[in-house]
């Protein structure tokens, strides 16, 4: 017995979001590119691409998402951005950045296009994005 498929069929073309090149918001492609990118960028920046990415998890993806590290910010949860502390951003690790990067892009694809898009648009985070 054949099933029919239940994912939508391919597109002809692949999008192109700024510096990124993907068939999808699932496909895996951009998050090393992200994630290689945090280092090299500076402290505001760290802070307004987290906040961005905050602001697609809910409380309990706060919680729990890269151990917990971004909790203090559960209660901002559902605002359109979050406000990110310069100090928070130099403290959080590459590692929670790369767990953050990956729960978005699994639990809200459409906010991380966007946040592709943002990031692609803007020249000094567009420039980080490039490879080193």
């Amino acid at each position: 017995m054949h099933l029919p498929s239940t994912s939508p069929p391919c597109p002809a073309s692949v999008p192109v979001i700024g510096p990124f090149a993907f068939a999808d918001a699932a496909d895996a492609a951009p998050v090393p590119a992200i994630v290689g990118a945090y280092d090299r960028l500076d402290i505001s920046e760290r802070a307004r691409v987290l906040g961005r990415l905050l602001s697609s998890v809910g409380p309990l993806g706060m919680a729990v998402v890269a151990g917990g590290a971004f909790s203090k910010y559960v209660t901002q949860s559902r605002l359109p951005e979050i406000q990110v502390a310069f100090e928070d951003a130099a403290r959080a690790t590459l590692r929670q950045f790369a767990e953050l990067v990956r729960y978005v892009q699994q639990s809200d694809p459409e906010s991380f296009m966007r946040l592709l898009t943002m990031l692609g648009r803007d020249s000094k985070t567009s420039a980080a994005l490039e490879p080193a």
